[in-house]
């Protein structure tokens, strides 16, 4: 039986999914980092259990049943869940309750890359998905962390949108990105909830962490093969679930500091 519970919240490419993840969740194609890290842990231990999150539970199955073909050690289930959507993650976490009675880890990876080139339209999509959706699922499912022993709430982010980094104009070169700048703002936002989550929580043994997995294939950006491949420049995702794992499995220290790739 699973030891461990991860849920794991993200948009998955193919599928469209936003997931969050029991003992370890997936879903998505074989692109994006929430599909990725889902496959990397279900397929690493029988310890985890793994919670298909979407707002779609047709996607939702097709996702598990994908991830099942590629042979997995740990358990998939589904649940239907919209982080835009408060009652939906009220709901989610109620059902998470019920069934399993805690959460070990929380990987906030939900996130939107919207480029559109009205001001209003991009900047209000990436704050609603990238800030406000994981801050509602942070405090939603916050309790049940609380309730494990080693509890973990990890944020999917980007080392390349702090602050400091941006100020001294030493941005990465794919930063040309036309109409990015709300998804940066949103980043730079998140990184700062997760330092006042620690702030808050630290002291009850939630162990709060900051995950910048680099710059890799995935939908976020669209799904066009171009935008997918990051230009040609976008790197494999699946990297990027070995660093949630190494920071999952204790190999990182995990307290609201950034680990990269």
């Amino acid at each position: 039986m699973a030891s461990t519970i991860v849920l794991i919240t993200g948009n998955y490419s193919k599928y469209n999914l936003e997931i969050p993840c029991l003992l370890i969740s997936c879903a998505g194609a074989n692109s994006g980092v929430g599909f990725a890290t889902s496959k990397v842990l279900a397929c690493t231990s029988d310890s985890f259990h793994v919670i298909i999150a979407s707002r779609s539970e047709e996607k939702a199955q097709a996702a598990k049943s994908d991830i099942e073909a590629a042979g997995i050690k740990g358990a998939l289930s589904t649940l239907r869940s919209d982080v835009t959507d408060e009652n939906s993650i009220k709901e989610a976490a109620a059902h998470v309750e019920k069934q399993f009675g805690r959460l070990d880890v929380l990987v906030n990876n939900a996130a939107s890359g919207c480029m559109d080139p009205d001001v209003r339209t991009r900047f209000q999509l990436c704050l609603a998905t990238n800030v406000t959706g994981p801050a509602m699922v942070a405090a939603a499912f916050r309790p049940l962390l609380l309730r494990s022993h080693y509890p973990y709430s990890i944020y999917v982010s980007s080392g390349a949108r702090t602050l400091p980094r941006n100020a001294h104009q030493t941005p990465p070169t794919h930063d040309n990105i036309r109409n990015g700048d709300a998804y940066i703002v949103s980043k730079a936002a998140i990184n700062m909830l997760a330092v006042l989550e620690a702030k808050d929580c630290g002291r009850k043994g939630l162990k709060v962490c900051v995950a910048s997995p680099g710059f890799v294939r995935s939908n976020l950006r669209g799904p066009s093969e171009e935008a997918r491949s990051g230009w040609g420049k976008a790197g494999d995702p699946e990297v990027s679930g070995e660093l949630i794992l190494s920071i999952v499995g204790g190999q990182r220290r995990c307290r609201c500091r950034m680990s990269r790739l």
